[in-house]
């Protein structure tokens, strides 16, 4: 039987360093289930859900947390299978955003998902420079799941002047894989 564990880990970025960390979740035969890594500035920051036989769970949790004597922050907790039942009957779309770069798009495009009762699976930003201008532009790409009853027209409508309002192009559309 497998146990399942959350770790979230940030440190200074290094060439290497994700095998080190594998590497570890490996010695004590764990699994890298799901996970979402990225450079952040100086910073390199790892989301992972990792599923270990359940006697070396313990010994996993140990191995990690000496990661934290090679100055890296750590944060692990035990989890369950997931939340697949609450989320019955729900429908994914991928929403995606893109527009010059400015405060608030986010907490704005998330602050509406939320008031609809929207569950955010999964969410990426970033900004870029324009090729020509330098303007920096705003990116945003995730997934979604959205309650049943909520008629996808209306929703994408609704987002597109949400977009208009922000002066950015937000899409939603059908999830594909």
């Amino acid at each position: 039987m497998n146990k399942k564990l959350v770790m979230t880990l940030s440190g200074q970025d290094r060439v290497g360093l994700v095998e080190h960390i594998t590497k570890r979740i490996l010695d004590y035969h764990g699994n890298v289930e799901e996970s979402c890594m990225s450079r952040l500035g100086g910073e390199f920051a790892v989301l992972m859900l990792i599923s270990v036989p359940e006697d070396k769970f313990t010994g996993l949790q140990d191995g990690l947390s000496s990661l934290k004597d090679e100055g890296f922050k750590l944060s692990t907790s035990s989890t369950d299978a997931g939340t697949g039942t609450k989320y019955s009957g729900w429908v994914p779309y991928q929403i995606e955003v893109n527009g010059a770069d400015h405060e608030g798009i986010v907490h704005t495009i998330t602050e509406k998902l939320a008031e609809k009762n929207v569950n955010i699976e999964n969410m990426g930003t970033r900004t870029v420079k324009a090729p020509m201008s330098g303007i920096p532009l705003f990116m945003m790409k995730g997934t979604i799941l959205v309650p049943p009853e909520i008629h996808y027209h209306k929703l994408q409508k609704e987002f597109r002047q949400i977009g208009d309002d922000l002066n950015v192009d937000v899409e939603i559309e059908p999830y594909k894989n």
